[in-house]
C-alpha cells in the first residue's frame, strides 16, 4: 500500500483537491488513515446489498473509485451471479478498478463507466450505493441524483449512502470535528497535513446535517430510512423504496 503523503510538503499554492493520479496511487491509505470504520462499513454494505438484491436486477456503485466495494461483493456473492454498475468521473481509478476485476471477476459481473454519476440512467436496479461522493457534487444537484436513484429502484429496493455529514449545533459540530482531527492525527497525519487537505477541500466537500439527508430521502419518496452507523461526523445510511 503506497503511502499518502500528498500534503506531507508544504504548499505555496492549495488547488482545489481532485481524485487524480496522485491521488489514487495512494487512496487505499487514505481512506484507512481518513475515514472511521471505512472497512465496516464496506463490509456490512456488501452483506446488506447481498440480502436486497433481486434477481436479474442491478446494484449500481455511483463513485465506485478503484473498486473496494465491488470486490467484497464478489467475495459476498460467491458463486452466485449479479450485475452492478460501477460508475466514477475519475479515469485513474477506473483504470485501477478495471485491474482488479481481471483478477477477481471471472463472471464478468460488473461493469464499469467513467462518467459524472449524476449523468447515469438507473434502470431495474435493487440497490443504489453513494458512498462519500454526493458531498461532492453541487447541492443543487443532489436532489435530483437520490429522486433519480428513487426513480430507477424497484419496489423493495435500497439506497446506501455514506456521508462525512455535519452537526447543526455549533458546539456539537466542534467537538465531532475535534475528534476526527485527533483520529487523522493517530494515524500518523501532521497537523500540516491535516490543515493543507482541509484548505484543499474547502468548497469542494460540502457536508450536510444528518437532517438534510433525511429529508431529501424522504421527498424523494423513500418509505423507510435509518442511520445503521455513526462516528462523530461520518454517517451511514440505508433507505427503502
Amino acid at each position: 500500500m503506497n503511502k499518502d503523503r500528498v500534503f506531507a510538503e508544504k504548499l505555496t499554492t492549495i488547488t482545489p483537491f481532485r481524485f487524480n493520479e496522485n491521488v489514487a496511487r495512494v487512496f487505499d491509505d487514505m481512506l484507512v488513515r481518513s475515514v472511521p470504520l471505512y472497512g465496516e462499513v464496506l463490509k456490512q454494505q456488501a452483506r446488506i446489498a447481498r440480502q436486497f438484491y433481486q434477481n436479474g436486477t442491478r446494484i449500481f456503485d455511483l463513485g465506485c473509485s478503484h473498486g473496494n466495494l465491488g470486490v467484497l461483493l464478489l467475495e459476498c456473492f460467491g458463486s452466485t451471479a449479479f450485475k452492478m454498475t460501477g460508475v466514477d468521473s475519475s479515469w485513474p481509478m477506473i483504470q485501477r478498478f478495471q485491474k482488479r476485476l481481471s483478477v477477481h471477476d471471472s463472471q464478468g459481473c460488473i461493469t464499469l463507466a467513467c462518467a459524472c454519476i449524476e449523468d447515469i440512467v438507473m434502470l431495474n436496479a435493487s440497490v443504489v450505493v453513494i458512498n462519500l461522493t454526493l458531498q461532492f457534487l453541487d447541492p443543487e444537484k443532489r436532489d435530483r441524483l437520490i429522486q433519480s436513484a428513487f426513480k430507477g429502484l424497484c419496489k423493495g429496493g435500497i439506497l446506501l449512502l455514506t456521508e462525512k455529514t455535519v452537526h447543526a449545533d455549533p458546539q456539537m459540530k466542534a467537538l465531532e470535528q475535534e475528534y476526527y482531527y485527533q483520529f487523522k492525527r493517530e494515524n500518523g497525519y501532521t497537523d500540516l497535513e491535516i490543515s493543507q487537505k482541509r484548505d484543499a477541500l474547502e468548497r469542494v466537500l460540502v457536508p450536510e446535517t444528518v437532517a438534510e439527508h433525511e429529508n431529501r430521502i424522504q421527498n424523494a419518496g423513500f418509505s423507510a430510512f435509518n442511520v445503521w452507523l455513526k462516528w462523530f461526523n461520518f454517517t451511514s445510511m440505508i433507505a427503502v423504496k
